[in-house]
């Protein structure tokens, strides 16, 4: 089995950025913000031959009894408990702090075993900016420059030895070919996305607090259902491009559209017990023109009496008419209802995103719309509409031939969509028609 390595330290030492070159990503968010990493986070990285496990965690407040650092801290112990090693990193610039001694009395009880690693450390000498960090008792320190590369090989390579020595590695992991369906979870903040994704595993994976923005990166989780390998990716909650203050949230949101790309299916997280708000529109909005698969889920709905339940689908059919092609199901992600039929309509939707639709179907399917309604014309010009082949999946793209096809209008388009999508099933999954006309052979050349 793959070593497992935890970062831990204090706030802003340089752990994310340490965790990127690790995994040779860009999966953990990275400024000069303390306090940006706040569920624990796991990458891949290789050293030749030499694959590893590596956990990024928050800013590691061992002490704190309540409140947001509480939660990071049990993040952070977690992490801790799965680790054959940890690399404890401290900021050679600032020196030695209590903070730091803190952590040293938890890891020291925590039985594992400990590399002391000096980062932030470029330009110094190393008897310098060791120093003060031999009165931790942890032995030599690394001394290394997460920022520009400097002693991270040589770090990894000592960790790596050190590492397997603790769990010797007996037998390969066994590789899977079956395809792990990506799920991104998005919504506002606050709507129970975090507490969504700790239902569906069944343990306290990610940080579950009563705070609007708790999560700020998108943390990607792997997990196992009836069989079918899913990737969950809880994302941070989008706000109003005008509430959106902090240079924190402004990273947060670059992630979250990103995650919605990435996804095989988006799960639009909607909070019953408030509102359908024009942000939430907006978010829709954008995932429809991702072209990703949809499923919405309306959570926080135990609870409420039927007339508010009856109000709130009136309020969901008015304003997100356009998500008419997705499953809408009613949940308590903090009771656990509703989980079943929504995890089906999310296969569901990943099966119709990567449908295959041969040309000879689609083509019958598109003379059958003509045959039922034609487009009109234009002028003295009526569309032609001969074959269509699948340009593509997530989402499904059918490419249409024919002669004079730009005069086909926008309500002919969305009848062919509406006519493929009923013939072939594709609920849960936004269809993208393109029309490719052929030349005219009697047209006269353009001099």
């Amino acid at each position: 089995m793959k070593p497992v390595i935890a970062l831990v330290g204090r706030p802003n030492v340089g752990k994310s950025t340490l965790f990127n070159r690790l995994t040779r990503s860009r999966d953990a968010l990275v400024a000069d913000l303390p306090g940006l990493t706040r569920d624990r986070h796991y990458g891949e990285g290789r050293i030749g031959e030499r694959p590893f496990l590596v956990i990024d965690t928050g800013g590691f407040e061992p002490v704190a009894k309540d409140g947001i650092m509480h939660e990071m801290a049990k993040q952070t112990k977690q992490a801790v408990a799965e680790a054959d090693l940890v690399i404890f990193i401290v900021d050679g610039r600032q020196g030695l702090t209590p903070h730091d001694k803190t952590i040293t009395d938890f890891l020291r009880k925590s039985g594992r075993s400990v590399m002391l690693v000096v980062n932030k450390s470029e330009g110094m000498k190393y008897t310098s900016v060791t120093a003060d960090f031999y009165e931790l008792g942890l032995g030599d320190p690394y001394v290394i420059s997460a920022a520009h590369g400097d002693g991270v090989t040589d770090l990894v390579e000592e960790s790596l030895d050190l590492a397997f020595a603790q769990r010797p590695p007996e037998v390969e992991e066994p590789t899977s070919n079956e395809r792990s369906i990506k799920i991104a979870i998005v919504g506002r903040p606050n709507v129970g996305k975090s507490t969504l994704v700790n239902t569906l595993l069944g343990e306290e994976r990610v940080i579950a607090f009563d705070m609007p923005g708790t999560t700020r990166d998108s943390i990607e989780i792997d997990f196992e259902r009836n069989g079918t390998q899913y990737t969950l990716i809880d994302t941070a909650g989008i706000r109003r491009r005008g509430k959106v203050f902090e240079a924190i949230e402004k990273f947060s949101v670059v992630k979250t559209l990103q995650s919605i790309s990435e996804a095989n299916v988006v799960l639009l997280l909607l909070d019953a017990q408030q509102d359908i708000s024009e942000q939430d529109a907006h978010i829709a909005g954008f995932i429809l023109e991702s072209g990703r698969a949809l499923v919405v889920g309306v959570n926080k709905w135990d609870g409420l009496t039927s007339d508010r339940r009856d109000e709130i689908k009136i309020d969901l059919d008015r304003k997100l008419s356009f998500l008419s092609f997705a499953k809408f199901h009613h949940i308590s992600a903090l009771k656990s209802t509703g989980i079943g039929p929504l995890m089906k309509s999310i296969d569901s939707a990943y099966a119709a995103a990567m449908t295959n639709l041969t040309t000879p179907k689609l083509t019958r399917a598109l003379l059958e719309a003509v045959e039922h309604q034609q487009p009109r014309r234009k002028g003295s010009i009526r569309p032609k509409l001969r074959y269509a082949h699948q340009g593509g999946m997530n989402p499904p793209i059918v490419v249409i031939h024919g002669n004079s096809l730009e005069a086909i209008d926008a309500n002919y388009k969305r009848y062919l969509e509406k006519y493929f999508r009923e013939t072939f099933s594709l609920i849960g999954t936004p269809l993208r028609i393109e029309f490719k006309s052929g030349k005219n052979p009697f047209a006269r050349p353009v001099k």
